[in-house]
């Protein structure tokens, strides 16, 4: 068992690694491997950048993550031009379907819409549209429409598991009731837990995914 003192200096280390991160503006406190984040970063994705860089850290159960986005006043756009930025972003991105999203932003809050078939379209709508200036967050409210036999997603998220070095599949329960996946078990790691529901967002037919797997070290 990794105390918390070792843990909070492997994630300040981690944060220091990575380049696109100043790790003076951010600060970790960590109380029985949850750590968190606070601090105040200058873009969107450095926020992100930060919680995925804590999370990889052996012995994290939990990142609690309270950095806030702070634009410079120069740099500052409005809420019409974040919503057009958005809007050319996703008709110019393949893997988004055309005039199927629908973008509303409020104080630099990006709200997505609408319906797609797949999740990997779902995802990059929030991508295309997470690192364009002065985007504070994206919330994903687009809905998946496809319908798959709920024995089917559990039998390809098995299989999927099964083929992924990141994840011991033996350890890991899978239920499927409609379109929502309960994942159920033990991990070694945050990044596996993370990995496991990554894993089955991808099967398709999947809206929602219940990650219950307890980090054990």
């Amino acid at each position: 068992m990794r105390t918390d003192l070792s843990i909070k200096e492997d994630v300040l280390d981690e944060l220091e690694w990575q380049p696109s991160i100043d790790e003076t503006q951010i600060g970790v406190t960590v109380k029985d491997g949850i750590v968190t984040l606070s601090g105040t970063v200058d873009s969107y994705v450095k926020k992100q950048e930060a919680e995925k860089a804590a999370g990889s850290v052996a012995g994290v159960k939990a990142v609690a993550e309270e950095i806030v986005v702070n634009y410079g006043t120069n740099s500052q756009k409005s809420d019409t031009e974040i919503a057009t930025a958005a809007v050319n972003a996703l008709k110019w991105n393949i893997s988004v379907p055309m005039n199927k999203i629908d973008v509303r932003v409020e104080n630099g809050w990006v709200y997505l819409t609408g319906e797609v078939m797949w999740e990997f379209e779902k995802n990059a709508a929030k991508k295309a549209v997470e690192k364009l200036p002065s985007v504070k967050y994206v919330v994903n409210n687009i809905t998946l429409k496809n319908t798959v036999n709920a024995d089917d997603i559990k039998e390809k998220i098995k299989k999927a598991f099964e083929r992924s070095a990141d994840i011991n599949a033996k350890d890991i329960t899978v239920k499927a009731d409609g379109h929502t996946v309960k994942l159920t078990g033990k991990v070694h790691s945050l990044k596996e837990k993370d990995n496991a529901r990554r894993t089955a967002f991808y099967a398709p037919g999947v809206w929602d995914v219940e990650n219950e797997l307890e980090v054990e070290y």
